[in-house]
């Protein structure tokens, strides 16, 4: 049950880290550090030694368990880590050490209950990359949101409330559809078999009239086309991006949002492959939408994190875009596109903390001129932001170029209407730079450049990005077999992807 730890590891040091503000805030950030280091070991130890632990796995599959949970109604607690799994859970870990290295010294009240709300957000979240039980999926894909919530209320900004709010009820409402739908595809599932099971394997199998697949489908694809998120779902992100804290801005654009992409590469397409096809025409061209609107929004905003917020629209339209292209070229570019994503804009949301932190104020009309004040953090703003608009040798480069190959062979104009986004991201990114660092300095900033605690997570996530633009392959070679696994054409024909 290795892979219940990576869940367990971070809730018991949450209820540590709340116990520990008593005794002081440093020993809190601590806790919370090394319950994620603990889990990253228990990852790597998944990773080198996955056949020694359970040699019976499934074929595809890294380590799987299952234990009865509710077996009257055939719920278990039933978990299993594939490649595609094993990179979204090492993004998540990640970034959540660097969530809880940026708020060191950013959180100064109730340290503990921050730290434990930190944690225990993200073993939700791992939870979700994990569960192959879609009543425990739903369950955990809860327990996620409720710590976020109080991250954004309780540490965020001037709007603190109305935002988290207004996240709360999209996601929930929007949960609330996949949960009946849930609860649909196993009682029709229940009805021919006899049987009540929630088993992700069992009901892969469920025979649906086309009808009834479609609106089960929806449930689904409107749950996490919100999560990801996709026009018009993505009205709650900007508000809760400006006014989260740094970590919960890093975790939500760096891990939250990618858990809409994933169910929609495990659950909606493997589950309903016809309807999802119906759909694709329509998911596709949301995506377009969403590339062009989040960059131009992006690049008519004052506000360092909004502008930030809607890149964060555009890049995920690229990756719902490789989605519904559904071919192997276009999906690996998307799982790269989300690892991408989450370094490029969760270092970029990072700056714009630390900026805040030392000017109070997001407001770019008030920070021109930072860069001879602030060279460090000047570069690597920039290293993010050029990161960012895909230069070629970063990992958004290497995503974003798969995605309109692969696409290219299904929708032509979709993918070419896409690239122009590409333009429009150097704009933005190059306007966000020259708006808060250079121009007319403004005299009355004072503040203190990055330190070497700040350095050290920015070099981490530096070295992350050029190393997965340079050599791409290890990623592509994790999430090969769960593509094979889930019937994803492996070559392209002159007519498009293969049936």
């Amino acid at each position: 049950m290795i892979l219940a730890w990576l869940i367990v590891v971070p809730l018991v040091a949450g209820a540590l880290a709340w116990l520990g503000e008593r005794q002081s805030a440093r020993l809190c950030r601590w806790i919370a550090l090394l319950a994620l280091g603990a889990d990253l070991a228990l990852l790597a130890a998944i990773w080198l030694n996955a056949p020694a632990i359970d040699p019976t796995v499934r074929s595809g599959w890294l380590v799987e368990a299952a234990r009865p949970w509710i077996p009257r109604f055939g719920i278990d607690f039933h978990v299993a880590m594939d490649g595609l799994g094993l990179l979204m859970v090492a993004l998540t870990l990640f970034l959540g050490i660097v969530a809880v290295a940026c708020s060191w010294t950013e959180i100064r009240e109730r340290v503990g209950f921050f730290h434990a709300n930190l944690l225990w957000s993200i073993a939700g979240i791992v939870g979700v990359f994990v569960a192959l039980d879609l009543f425990l999926f739903f369950f955990l894909w809860e327990v996620m949101l409720v710590p976020m919530y109080f991250l954004i209320a309780i540490w965020g900004h001037e709007n603190r409330i109305y935002s988290a709010i207004k996240f709360f009820i999209f996601t929930q409402a929007s949960s609330l559809l996949m949960l009946a739908s849930i609860v649909g595809l196993a009682w029709i599932n229940a009805s021919a078999t006899g049987e009540w099971t929630f088993n992700y394997f069992a009901l892969l199998g469920t025979d649906l009239e086309p009808n009834i697949a479609m609106w089960l489908m929806l449930g689904f694809f409107i749950a996490f086309a919100v999560k990801l998120p996709a026009v018009p779902f993505h009205t709650w992100l900007p508000d809760a991006h400006t006014d989260a804290p740094t970590a919960g801005s890093i975790i939500l654009a760096g891990v939250l949002l990618k858990t809409g992409a994933y169910g929609l590469i495990r659950f909606v397409v493997p589950l309903f492959p016809d309807a999802a096809m119906r759909i694709a025409p329509v998911a596709m061209a949301l995506a377009v939408a969403g590339i062009l609107y989040g960059a131009v929004l992006a690049f008519a905003q004052v506000d360092f994190k909004r502008l930030v917020a809607y890149t964060s629209v555009s890049h995920l339209g690229f990756v719902l875009l490789g989605i519904f292209a559904w071919n192997e070229l276009a999906l690996q570019g998307a799982i790269m596109g989300m690892i991408a994503h989450g370094l490029s804009t969760g270092g970029l949301f990072a700056v714009a903390g630390a900026l805040q932190e030392r000017l109070h104020t997001r407001d770019m009309r008030r920070m021109g001129g930072l860069w001879l004040r602030l060279p460090r953090m000047g570069a690597v703003a920039l290293f993010f932001a050029i990161a960012s608009l895909g230069l070629p040798g970063l990992a958004n480069f290497v995503a974003e170029f798969l995605v309109l190959l692969g696409s290219f062979a299904v929708a032509p104009a979709a993918a070419v209407l896409a690239a122009v986004g590409l333009i429009f991201a150097a704009v933005y990114s190059l306007v966000l730079i020259q708006r808060s660092f250079h121009g007319p300095a403004k005299k009355e900033i004072r503040a203190t450049d990055f330190d070497r605690r700040e350095m050290a997570w920015s070099a981490a996530m530096i070295v992350a990005l050029v190393w997965l633009g340079l050599r791409p392959q290890p990623v592509f070679d994790a999430a090969r077999p769960t593509l094979e696994e889930l019937g994803v054409p492996a070559v392209l024909s002159d007519e498009g992807a293969e049936p």
